[in-house]
């Protein structure tokens, strides 16, 4: 295929990349003439570090840079073009300048592609003379290795153009999903999940930066921390797109942003390009402040409750857990083990297992003693990092002891991590992964997106272990709704009212990922 690109930026040259090692004969243009030579200069280069890698022969590569093409100007006419693919700045007057300048100097049969992230493609294509020959073909950075592309029909687009722009995106090795012409598209609309949840759970206190990030990476499995996350592509850039669904869906509560954001960005508190955000960074920054170390008396007794019986499987978890590592525990009235010394003056420590629920919430309901009951997230047990949650009337000496037990409790025995957060509905890893299983569950059940794709276009463009709604059926969509309807009654916030995604495919025991039903 014959394609021009309109704009020679990091996106630009990226789509660059990726389609000249395709095969593809590219023009790559730009308002600015050096531009364009210094993204020519750098698919060179990236070209030549491909055949150094052994992903490209020798021969492969000049053949490609032989398929790109500089173009002294973007409206330079030509009968040959069949694809441009638009990467300029975020902005609908330009792009719709772009798109009406080039529609005078290629042929009508050009199809037109917009990257863009955040204009919808409807509102794009309606500045346009021929509205129908627009779709968007969202592209990631770094466009080569994020192997995944958003197809985006807008509401007058020729229905053979989505065929034709996935079957241009397959055949170079991405996976192209089609989804809706919504706010944030799909991506960057499921991405919204994780980090409003962790800003909610920060503006809260609940827990400090650090600690939701190394809960992230280390329960849930994350490569980084939503805070690092958003250092690294910087505040600013978040907090529009936050902003942004958020309005878009009409204020949905569960896409609602943290009002944390606004005054950061004001700051310049951006991250990585400002040198402070979330963390501070650059040679002279200091690292993270050390976790605390672990103090407490592994002899004291342990004592697991059970506070109800959708909870009993969570309590049966912490006791294989602390079994596990040789800590012995009890379920009923006593302790299986007394403190070494024969004595038990300062009683057993009480583990509560919750799940969607407070500490608070067991010591009312069960007239549990509040100054040595302790917290702890079932989801964080078979993981490298235990999570306490600690109420305002517990002891330091039972959280400092609940956390020496569960701190020897690792995989095979070994050593792992205790962070004590605030008491909280649900605790900080359920309250996460609630949060970004209910946001792709609610893409599927608009039909914003198939399944599948819902799945796949997160776990490659943003690199969670799993997608949500698979994530989903390795809790189960039964106590997966346990945890949202628990989450929901106890903070009273609609931000967790279950979907009726999960709500529905729980009632029937069938898979998150099973679509609806064909009604064609």
């Amino acid at each position: 295929m014959h394609i021009r690109i309109v704009g020679a930026g990091v996106m630009g040259r990226g789509i660059a990349q990726w389609a000249v090692t395709a095969g593809h004969a590219v023009e790559l243009a730009d308002a600015r003439r050096e531009s364009v030579d210094d993204a020519v200069g750098f698919v060179a280069a990236m070209l030549e570090r491909a055949v150094d890698k052994g992903r490209l022969d020798a021969a492969e590569a000049a053949a490609a840079r032989a398929r790109l093409h500089p173009l002294g100007s973007p409206w330079e006419p030509s009968t040959d073009v069949e694809l441009v693919i638009e990467a300029v700045r975020e902005d609908l007057d330009v792009k719709s300048e772009v798109f009406a300048r080039l529609a005078e100097v290629l042929p009508a049969s050009t199809v037109f592609a917009t990257n863009t992230s955040s204009i919808p493609v409807t509102q794009l294509a309606a500045t346009l003379a021929d509205p129908t020959r627009l779709a968007g073909l969202h592209f990631f950075n770094p466009v080569p290795l994020m192997r995944i592309v958003e197809v985006v029909p807008g509401g007058l687009t020729r229905p053979e153009i989505p065929a034709l722009l996935v079957e241009l995106v397959r055949a170079t090795g991405h996976r192209a999903v089609v989804v809706a012409d919504t706010p944030g598209f799909l991506v960057n609309h499921a991405g919204r999940g994780l980090i409003t949840e962790a800003l909610a759970l920060v503006e809260e206190s609940v827990a400090g930066v650090p600690d939701v990030d190394r809960i992230a990476r280390d329960v849930l499995g994350l490569r980084m921390g939503p805070f690092e996350l958003t250092d690294l592509t910087g505040l600013d850039v978040s907090a529009a797109v936050i902003d942004s669904v958020w309005a878009g869906f009409r204020y949905s509560d569960r896409l609602r942003p943290s009002f944390l954001t606004p005054n950061r960005v004001a700051a310049g508190l951006l991250g990585r390009k400002t040198g402070r955000g979330f963390y501070d960074h650059g040679p002279d920054a200091a690292p993270p402040a050390p976790e605390p170390p672990i103090i407490g008396d592994r002899s004291r007794p342990l004592r697991v409750v059970g506070t109800g019986p959708g909870e009993r499987w969570a309590a049966d978890a912490v006791r294989r857990s602390l079994l596990a590592a040789g800590t012995a525990s009890g379920a009923g009235e006593h302790p299986t083990r007394i403190a070494a010394n024969g004595a038990a003056d300062r009683g057993p420590v009480l583990l509560v297992p919750t799940w969607g629920t407070t500490v608070a919430a067991a010591v009312r309901e069960h007239g549990l003693p509040a100054d040595r009951t302790v917290g702890v997230c079932p989801l964080s047990l078979d993981t490298g990092r235990a999570v306490v949650a600690a109420t305002p009337a517990v002891s330091q000496a039972a959280v400092a002891d609940a956390r020496a037990a569960l701190a020897a409790g690792g995989a095979a025995g070994s050593p792992r991590a205790v962070s004590v957060v605030r008491d909280t509905a649900g605790s900080v890893p359920q309250r996460l992964l609630a949060s970004i299983i209910g946001v792709g569950a609610s893409i599927a059940e608009r039909g914003l997106a198939t399944p599948e794709d819902v799945d796949s276009a997160v776990t490659a463009a943003l690199g969670y272990p799993h997608g949500p709604l698979s994530w989903g059926d390795r809790i189960g969509a039964r106590r997966l709704l346990d945890l949202q309807e628990a989450l929901s009654a106890g903070t009273g916030d609609p931000r967790y009212r279950p979907t009726r995604w999960v709500r529905e495919r729980a009632q029937l025991g069938i898979s998150l990922t099973t679509p609806p039903f064909d009604i064609r």
